[in-house]
């Protein structure tokens, strides 16, 4: 019996990943749940410790606890040890292990729409803690040149001068728009009704010569990024396809069984 989760404060009760683990487990003839427990921050270690002995092979972390985990973990794989985030545990024994797939889950959602990033100009909007996981991304795959920007520079400069990049503000990215092949939104807003000036912002920008667009948010009924990409006559994608891939590896460090991004996806759009 594969025991598994999410944790989070209270919003982790509207998680999709339910949705997405249960059904996979049900295809691969698994027995086991996947379940969204809502977890206070006072009871973060005492809940951690208590994994092996519930018998969870693992649990996904989210926000607000990606990093406050950290204290409690025996090891952090490479991106982990990087981003200073963790979105996987693996228990193993009586240790726990820490891993991040976001970074790798961004990756493959990008590849996987038939972009190729090396040599190729991206701007990415956000310079938050999604944004760490996108421009390590980015960074790696070879984009070049890669524009951050955020609405506070100076923490645009801070994760350019830990991960790579250049660091820019929103009147620098509205000129270099013109020359991106590829913008991938990082930050919290994506719809009219979260932000009109965001809105507005997007709608002036001049950006003909963009390939691909993606949103890590979801769920948005109108998605101004969305508008972009269909005025500029590019593909676009939301954070449902990250957030897929993330599943599927996250899965495997769990079961042992490779399952591709594309049967997490299937799930979530309701065609599992």
């Amino acid at each position: 019996m594969i025991r598994l989760a999410v944790i989070g404060d209270q919003r982790v009760t509207h998680s999709l990943s339910p949705r997405m683990h249960n059904a996979v487990l049900r295809q691969e003839g698994l027995a086991g749940s996947y379940a969204a427990i809502p977890v206070e921050t006072e009871r973060l270690g005492a809940f951690l410790g208590s994994l092996a002995e519930e018998g969870y092979a693992g649990i996904n972390v989210t926000v607000p606890y990606k990093r406050l985990v950290l204290p409690f973990l025996d090891h952090l794989d490479e991106e982990a040890a990087i981003l200073g985030a963790v979105n996987t545990i693996v228990v193993k024994g009586k240790r726990l292990e820490g891993g991040n797939t976001d970074c790798p889950g961004f990756a493959q959602a990008l590849i996987e729409t038939g972009y190729a990033a090396a040599g190729q100009p991206a701007l990415v909007m956000g310079a938050g803690g999604a944004a760490r996981s996108v421009v390590l991304a980015l960074a790696r795959l070879g984009a070049a040149p890669l524009w951050v920007a955020a609405r506070r520079p100076v923490q645009a400069r801070a994760l350019c001068a830990e991960l790579g990049g250049e660091a820019i503000d929103l009147e620098q990215a509205a000129r270099v728009a013109a020359q991106a092949r590829l913008l991938v939104n990082a930050a919290a807003v994506s719809s009219p009704a979260e932000s009109p000036k965001m809105a507005a912002w997007v709608r002036a920008l001049q950006a003909s010569r963009l390939e691909q667009v993606m949103d890590i948010n979801y769920g948005r009924g109108e998605n101004f990024w969305a508008d972009l990409a269909r005025a500029a006559g590019a593909r676009f994608s939301d954070g449902l396809v990250m957030l897929a891939h993330q599943a599927a590896l996250s899965f495997t460090r769990w079961t042992g069984r490779s399952v591709p991004g594309a049967r997490f996806l299937a799930a979530l759009e309701g065609a599992a």
